[in-house]
């Protein structure tokens, strides 16, 4: 039986284990932030997040204290609010519900959105931008979602779980790696019979979890494109990293030499940089994606015989039922 504690640190182990930019980067870096808060002065460290010393992802966290809780029974969501909390407690009536686990960020994760998103820096540099540019575009839109993100009431549903006496956490980039090493791995197990983009999209709908979002109307869609283009490189850089990036790194990548970009979700503002970057976008869908991403994370509770109990918008899938 897990704890809390060792729930947690298996989803940042995962997502360092299935990170784009490879482990050891990851694992640098760290070292790295370590080095730098050691140059602190004592009263700069007083305010620092030492969480970042061993977690990479500043938008994944508990939001409760109890680390230590054994936990037989959870309640997962895409996104867990107060609605979802108040749920958990009638649930809890009939079974005891021990921990509650979200994957969008909440609290301090929400707060730390902006920080996670240096990964795209490094992502695109992977695919072909030079660091410099990659870092300047990308700096830009990681003020303005830090800026959006300040207003909004963080603690909301963690001040819900507290009083009714829930552990409660998030998982978000993580789970997001996870989703993202998946798609890429498969992409390049079937690259030989990838040519064109209806083939991509053919390729995307054999994933159980589109296939379900296929028969709510919310399956893969062809934003940029059409389906007999051909796909050239293909880059998952709207996957992973936080949210999403900045609309000026289309025609960048496209002169980096990718073809098509698959993402979770595009709003209108990007999808019409893309187009004018000649480029085919391949949206495979939202809550799926997620659903792929916090699937792949469960099943390995699921393997340490902790129940899970889906809600708000989770696919549940479990790859160890065949």
């Amino acid at each position: 039986m897990l704890t809390v504690k060792q729930i947690y640190d298996l989803a940042i182990n995962l997502g360092i284990k299935n990170d784009l930019r490879g482990s050891d980067f990851v694992k640098k870096r760290l070292k790295y932030i370590n080095e730098k808060y050691k140059e602190l002065k004592l009263e700069e460290k007083k305010d620092f997040d030492q969480e970042v010393l061993k977690n990479p992802y500043a938008d994944s966290r508990i939001l409760t204290n109890g680390l230590n809780k054994k936990v037989k029974r959870v309640l997962v969501g895409i996104d867990i609010e107060t609605g979802e909390i108040l749920l958990a407690n009638e649930l809890s009536k009939k079974k005891p519900i021990d921990l509650i686990i979200a994957h969008h960020p909440e609290g301090v994760s929400l707060a730390g959105l902006g920080d996670v998103m240096d990964l795209q820096v490094e992502l695109l540099h992977k695919y072909g931008i030079p660091i410099n540019i990659a870092e300047d575009i990308t700096k830009l839109r990681i003020s303005e979602v830090s800026r959006g993100v300040n207003p909004i009431n963080h603690n909301r549903a963690i001040d819900a779980a507290k009083l009714i006496g829930f552990e409660f956490m998030n998982i978000h980039t993580p789970a997001d790696n996870l989703v993202a090493t998946f798609l890429d791995n498969l992409i390049k197990k079937n690259a030989k019979k990838l040519e064109r983009v209806e083939d991509l999209i053919k390729l995307l709908k054999t994933i159980p979890e589109y296939r379900e979002a296929i028969k709510i109307k919310v399956g893969p869609k062809l934003f940029v494109g059409s389906p007999d283009r051909y796909l050239g490189k293909i880059a998952v850089t709207e996957i992973t990293g936080g949210t999403s990036g900045s609309k000026d790194y289309y025609e960048k990548i496209a002169q980096a030499g990718i073809g098509t970009i698959v993402g979770m979700h595009m709003g209108e503002e990007h999808r019409k940089e893309a187009e004018k970057a000649h480029l085919n976008i391949v949206i495979a869908g939202h809550m799926s994606s997620d659903s792929i991403g916090m699937n792949l994370f469960l099943d390995e509770l699921e393997k340490k015989g902790i129940e899970i109990i889906p809600c708000s918008g989770l696919i549940r899938i479990s790859r160890n039922r065949k």
